[in-house]
């Protein structure tokens, strides 16, 4: 029953509104979230203060240019064409300037092939090491007396084993080592096929060759996307199996241009996370910043204020899609200001006009070190007469103190004087 506006008025002023207070507070529900965003609300929650930034989007709802342009496709690579062959058929199909695929399958082989586009080729190293399953066949020339004795013979071939490929291999016959971790009996059938790769099985939208080209048929004819987005994935999905660190939107196009990923720019963070793992740094909307290497546990990351959390091993977003939101501390402020007035030279250096207190407590963190020197700065006024000077001596990995006021030679040939250069 549709209320009039009098009776709206009337039920207001008569109703008594309050937003009262309760014990319990509502969560989201992330489980049906997609990719990398799936059970957002599990993950550790180092701090909820940040300031959105109306740049990016959605991996799903990025525009078809950008969506095909950072996708892969898990194909149902066909017989007899060899694997750069597919990869090359797409790349003419897409009209796009680069594909890549995540291992070779040789040319009777079918089944899983990942074809990244563009700019998922950056995951194509990560993929190759990723795993794969196969099942295939093998041709006995006698007969066995029972299924059980072939069992026992397949459980011996697993380990590391020595392998070189047949004649008709489409690779280099070179003696090699491949691990097999399982070998399984199933059945006895004629068929050899690629039944996984990585994350992606043949049940994971499997697509062919001609639901691409139909895909880009109805796209150029029709200006229909919705299949092109059936067939493409985006790439977030080869990286649902890594932890996840998610990342302030300030600090994004920052870790884009190589910066370290500090401790302050992190959000949230997942459990399970050890030192030297693979985890995958996400912005707040699910899209993929980078893969990385921890150097933080969960443990320490929520213990500790400050420190880089991990390092980069591969940036996969695109420089600027979010803004620059660097330099705009109280020193860089101050920097760019002095170079204005000429007070430092073009490359923020001290210059003849510069200041002498800015002299006194400025480093220059770009220069290089040589091996058999320690070079520091000390800002301050100079040392009294009385105060009796320290010298630095760099040997090896130990840093000595020295209160002595001549200079120590060492066999190695490091010397340490009163005075140590300024950087």
């Amino acid at each position: 029953k549709k209320i009039s506006e009098g009776e709206i008025g009337d039920l207001q002023e008569s109703g008594d509104f309050l937003i009262k207070p309760e014990s319990k507070v509502v969560r989201l529900d992330t489980s049906q979230w997609p990719l990398l965003l799936k059970n957002f609300d599990k993950l550790n929650i180092r701090t909820a203060h940040y300031t959105p930034l109306p740049h990016g989007s959605n991996p799903l709802k990025r525009n078809i240019h950008d969506y095909v342009r950072t996708g892969f496709i898990n194909l149902d690579k066909p017989a007899n064409p060899s694997s750069h062959e597919v990869v090359a058929w797409i790349k003419r199909i897409l009209r796009v300037e680069k594909t890549g695929h995540s291992g070779t399958l040789d040319p009777k082989v079918t089944g899983c092939l990942i074809v990244c586009v563009e700019r998922a080729t950056r995951l194509v190293k990560s993929q190759q090491s990723a795993g794969k399953e196969y099942v295939g066949i093998v041709r006995l020339h006698n007969a066995l007396e029972n299924e059980h004795q072939l069992a026992r013979a397949l459980e011996c071939l697993t380990g590391a084993l020595f392998q070189r490929p047949p004649l008709i291999a489409a690779v280099k016959r070179q003696l090699r080592v491949r691990t097999i971790y399982e070998s399984k009996l199933i059945e006895y059938d004629a068929e050899r096929r690629l039944v996984r790769s990585g994350v992606m099985g043949e049940k994971d939208n499997l697509v062919t060759m001609h639901d691409v080209l139909d895909a880009q048929w109805q796209f150029d004819h029709n200006k229909d996307e919705t299949y092109l987005r059936r067939v493409i994935y985006p790439l977030e999905k080869l990286l649902i199996s890594h932890k996840r660190i998610v990342m302030k939107d300030s600090a994004v196009n920052a870790i884009c241009y190589g910066a370290k990923i500090m401790l302050p720019g992190v959000l949230r963070y997942e459990d399970g996370i050890e030192v030297n793992q693979d985890i995958v740094v996400i912005t707040t909307k699910g899209e993929a910043i980078c893969t990385a290497v921890a150097l933080m546990t969960t443990a320490v990351i929520s213990t500790c204020d400050h420190g880089v959390v991990a390092k980069i091993k591969r940036v996969i977003m695109e420089r600027d899609t979010y803004p620059r939101k660097w330099g705009l501390g109280p020193k860089a402020s101050q920097k760019k200001m002095m170079i204005q007035k000429g007070l430092l030279d073009k490359h923020g250096k001290p210059n003849g006009s510069t200041p002498a207190d800015w002299k006194e407590g400025y480093v220059d963190y770009s220069e290089t070190l040589s091996p058999g020197q320690c070079c520091l700065q000390r800002a301050g006024p100079p040392l009294s007469s009385v105060d009796k000077p320290l010298h630095f001596l760099w040997n090896r990995n130990e840093l000595t103190l020295s209160s002595s006021s001549t200079p120590k030679v060492k066999k190695s040939g490091e010397v340490a004087g009163p005075t140590a250069p300024k950087v």
